[in-house]
């Protein structure tokens, strides 16, 4: 759950506590009900559900784990998620989008609210951002002990479909379609790549830099209060130098 500022979110996965890690766990768990209720529980004729079990396992998510929620999902009759996608402003004009799975509406919209509210920043209409973004996908390999040999790992990636290869201070960013980030992810692990994270995202397609300390920690706590709350499953942000 990273607003994909250059780099910025590899700071945050290396730092995720156990906690966290459980909360991850949770979401995915409810977004892969969501995809069960809908397409059912068969990841070879349900293409989001398959994606959203790649999507755990780049998470360390057990597969035990992932079966009982498939299996949890198929039988329960009382569940009723919904996928809702709220868009707004936080400090200084920078675009929001995040995504929630949630079981009741107005708790869920009302809580986001509060919090654009509460940190600078105002919940829009649906639409009102989402255009300065595109959908992706991403994947992200660090090279710690410098053994990558660049120009071989961007061959790679571009053979297996890549659309685009970056690198900086030993970090490789590597851009694809959004529906082929899984498959490409496999192809590099397949090479003999360790992959520090793949998913689906949302890049922003121009930057808001926060220069204000009181926008930055206002901003910064916006974040936060997305991430802990249980309904929300993505955020994305255009925030240029997170902090």
């Amino acid at each position: 759950m990273s607003g994909h500022s250059k780099w910025a979110n590899i700071k945050h996965k290396k730092e995720k506590t156990d906690a966290q890690k459980a909360k991850i766990f949770t979401k995915i768990g409810k977004e892969i009900t969501v995809a069960v209720k809908m397409g059912g529980g068969d990841p070879n004729s349900n293409s989001k559900l398959r994606d959203l079990i790649s999507k755990a396992k780049s998470n360390n998510v057990p597969n035990d784990n992932i079966e009982r929620c498939i299996k949890k999902a198929m039988g329960a009759q009382d569940v009723n998620y919904e996928e809702i996608v709220y868009e707004g402003y936080g400090p200084a004009g920078v675009a929001v989008i995040v995504e929630t799975t949630t079981d009741n509406r107005n708790r869920t919209a009302g809580e986001v609210r509060h919090y654009f509210d509460k940190f600078g920043g105002n919940m829009g209409q649906t639409g009102c951002v989402s255009y300065m973004f595109e959908s992706k996908g991403l994947i992200i390999i660090e090279d710690e002990d410098e053994e990558i040999d660049e120009d071989a790992l961007m061959e790679t990636a571009l053979e297996a479909g890549a659309e685009d290869f970056a690198g900086e201070d030993n970090v490789y960013e590597i851009t694809t379609e959004v529906d082929d980030v899984y498959a490409i992810k496999e192809a590099l692990e397949a090479a003999g790549y360790k992959i520090t994270s793949a998913e689906q995202t949302k890049l922003p397609n121009t930057y808001v830099e926060l220069t204000s300390e009181d926008d930055i920690k206002h901003m910064n706590l916006l974040l936060e209060h997305l991430d802990d709350n249980d309904d929300v499953i993505n955020v994305y942000h255009n925030w240029e130098n997170e902090q």
